[in-house]
């Protein structure tokens, strides 16, 4: 398979990073997907962060999946502001997408918002889980020309939480 160029890779996570604005605008934690065509240009399906089950991922990977047979998606890339959780990189697993972009790290979102009760982060890596999977799905991660911006949206969100966001969930 031909890999996105490094220019493909910082326009798409940017492209997350807006997504992931509007989720806050929207009253959301700050993280943004996007799912990517097998031609790296095409943007296929834009999600942000919906609740702390409906991850930005797991939620754009049942919609892939329901759109999209499992052969196309093999070759498509999934671009995310934040490396997947668990959860997510399961959901990506068993979706059969078969690239894998993310802008900052578990570990630089665990420093971010420490303990948050908000987000209490499980320190997996993806590429931990996916390790143990039958499929070799291709992960880049963390993309430097992108960290500051999106560490600037959570600095800023959880910084401020919970006194310009009150409670987002129910």
């Amino acid at each position: 398979m031909e890999e996105p160029t490094s220019t493909q890779v910082v326009q798409h996570l940017q492209r997350a990073n807006q997504v992931a604005q509007t989720a806050v605008a929207q009253g959301h934690h700050p993280f943004g997907a996007i799912l990517v065509a097998p031609d790296h240009a095409t943007v296929l399906l834009e999600q942000g962060n919906i609740d702390t089950v409906n991850h930005a991922e797991l939620a754009l990977m049942r919609r892939a999946y329901a759109e999209f047979e499992p052969g196309f998606l093999w070759g498509c890339t999934l671009y995310t502001t934040v490396e997947p959780c668990v959860m997510c990189a399961g959901a990506q697993y068993w979706a059969n997408v078969g690239r894998l972009v993310y802008g900052i790290a578990e570990k630089q979102l665990l420093a971010l918002t420490g303990n948050h009760a908000e987000n209490p982060t499980l320190d997996m890596p993806c590429r931990y889980v996916f390790e143990r999977g039958q499929k070799a799905i291709a992960v880049w991660g963390p993309i430097a020309e992108v960290e500051a911006e999106i560490v600037a949206l959570h600095r800023g969100f959880w910084n401020e939480w919970p006194d310009s966001f009150g409670r987002i969930f129910d």
